[in-house]
């Protein structure tokens, strides 16, 4: 009952992330595209399970994971592998479904549902959600959006992995995303680590800075 009246009088905190890949091998080493400076897959799954797990707590948080949550083409990880790295995972699971994401991936999951304090542990999305956080809408997908011309609405999203969409509302919340490097408090995070909503409108905001700095060439001066 104390336990149930704690989770009662903490806020729940929403967290972000996207383009897990748990046990891609072929993502190891240091490349453009995902760089992943570790010696096996093992150890990067661990690595990305120890900073999920630092960040959220696990009687009270909320994770919005956006997509692409495992592979490795040479050797598919079952679904019970996959689903034991996501049960040791802290919080309840939004899954918004990635490229790399199928269907009955998602039907395992939901049969084998571990649960999470009288509620299902895991949550599906086809497409993508939205919720909104200080007054602004995060509208979260897996692949980026053209929102146009917006106010108060951020497309969080994942699937370009180190690469960064030229517009501001577009925040890529991938565990690879450039983005992550432009606010020192977020750059200095554990690899892997879920980004808390804070920290998306600190992106934000560094995100506009960068791309007026960087207008019209004027990076060369």
């Amino acid at each position: 009952m104390g336990r149930e009246n704690e989770r009662e009088r903490k806020p729940r905190l929403n967290y972000f992330i996207a383009d897990t890949h748990f046990f891609h091998a072929d993502l190891l080493g240091n490349n453009q595209f995902a760089p992943r400076l570790f010696d096996s897959v093992a150890a990067m799954n661990q690595a990305m399970i120890n900073a999920w797990n630092a960040r959220v707590d696990d009687d009270n948080d909320r994770v919005y994971h956006l997509g692409d949550i495992a592979m490795n083409p040479k050797a598919m990880p079952t679904e019970a592998d996959v689903l034991a790295i996501l049960s040791q995972l802290h919080g309840q699971i939004d899954f918004i479904k990635g490229n790399h994401d199928y269907q009955a991936r998602f039907k395992f999951l939901h049969k084998n549902d571990p649960g999470w304090h009288g509620q299902p542990k895991f949550l599906f999305h086809s497409v993508g959600t939205i919720i909104k956080d200080d007054h602004t809408q995060f509208i979260m997908t897996h692949y980026p959006m053209m929102l146009g011309i917006t106010k108060q609405t951020l497309n969080l999203h994942g699937h370009i992995h180190h690469s960064m969409m030229p517009i501001a509302e577009d925040i890529n919340v991938g565990v690879d995303a450039p983005e992550r490097e432009l606010v020192p408090a977020v750059a200095a995070l554990p690899w892997g680590s879920p980004l808390s909503a804070s920290e998306i409108h600190a992106l934000f905001t560094a995100k506009q800075a960068f791309l007026k700095a960087h207008a019209n060439g004027s990076d060369d001066n």
